[in-house]
């Protein structure tokens, strides 16, 4: 004899679904150069689980190159000019640098000493991987056909790409391929490449908000990522050289080798040319940015290839040292 049950009268065992963390949120989540400086995450906390529940929805609003859909591309970028050409030779090299670093980070993914960081590194994989197809996506927003943005994107930054991005390809291979250095991999990705380039990002998404509010936005999903990426890399360089004090000065070494290299490469030359670029397009819609502040206190209008440079880098400065500060490796 079989019993029915009153369905109705049993409760639905619906779990709660946690709320989007305001570091992901993409309303909520500070500025890049705030959360690089500020945030305080770790990878056990921003494992698989987080990274489902809080990217998908979370930081790109359901959107794959997180931006809103209803922001079009203005008429003005989609014309022949300066501020077009800028920010095609901007996205094309950030493409080709989230390219590189996807392939590099699976790596880490590959020697991760413990399943929270392949869980971790796996996301941020997928994440370099969905900003490398962003950047690329925006390029056909302004026009270029499908079948020509590969070809598109060698002409506007393949010479930029081998004169910058190669070497430090094959800096960071040699550490994580041909080493198998775990911890040096984390470092070369979090402070000699992130934490160097988030800057420079996090004014890409402040100068062109008034003339291109689509690649702002791009840029802004890319950067709260990037907040998660620096914060949780810093985290696991730290626990490694509380665990291990002696590998300090080996990890001291590499920063400095990697210091070095930097240096030598030709990055405020391409900076600076695309920088003129952008001066030339302000120029010409002066209009469209208004009274609109870059940083507060500054109107974009008002500002120079050669200071916008200079603040980045100052920002830069700050962000990696106070990067190297919370990993325990202030000078």
């Amino acid at each position: 004899m079989t019993t029915s049950v009153d369905r109705t009268s049993v409760p639905a065992a619906i779990p709660e679904v946690p709320a989007i963390p305001a570091e992901a949120d993409r309303h909520r989540a500070p500025s890049l150069l705030d959360g690089a400086l500020h945030a305080e995450l770790t990878p056990e906390g921003c494992d698989l689980g987080y990274w489902f529940r809080a990217v998908p929805e979370g930081t790109l609003g359901g959107h794959p190159m997180g931006r809103s859909p209803d922001v079009v591309v203005p008429d003005h970028m989609l014309r022949e000019g300066p501020l077009r050409q800028a920010v095609m030779q901007e996205l094309a090299f950030r493409s080709m640098a989230e390219e590189k670093a996807a392939r590099a980070i699976s790596h880490l993914v590959a020697y991760a000493p413990d399943l929270a960081g392949m869980d971790f590194y796996t996301t941020q994989l997928m994440d370099e991987a969905r900003h490398a197809y962003a950047f690329r996506g925006h390029l056909l927003e302004l026009g270029v056909l499908e079948a020509d943005v590969e070809g598109t994107m060698e002409d506007l930054a393949g010479a930029d790409r081998d004169a910058v991005l190669t070497p430090l390809e094959e800096f960071g291979l040699e550490v994580l391929r041909d080493g198998r250095d775990y911890i040096g991999g984390v470092i070369t990705l979090t402070v000699l490449v992130e934490g160097v380039l988030a800057p420079t990002a996090e004014l890409s998404e402040r100068k062109w908000r008034p003339f291109d509010p689509a690649a702002a936005e791009i840029e802004r999903a890319a950067g709260i990522d990037e907040i998660r990426h620096l914060s949780v890399g810093t985290t696991i360089v730290r626990r490694h050289l509380r665990r291990y004090p002696r590998e300090r000065d080996r990890i001291a070494a590499l920063i400095e080798r990697g210091t070095r290299l930097w240096a030598q490469l030709p990055v405020q030359e391409l900076t600076f040319r695309r920088e003129q670029l952008y001066q030339q397009g302000l120029e010409q819609h002066r209009d469209l940015a208004g009274d609109y502040e870059v940083w507060p206190g500054r109107r974009l209008v008002d500002t120079t290839a050669e200071e916008r440079m200079r603040t980045a880098a100052e920002w830069a400065h700050t962000t990696q040292q106070a990067r190297l500060a919370d990993m325990g490796l202030a000078p």
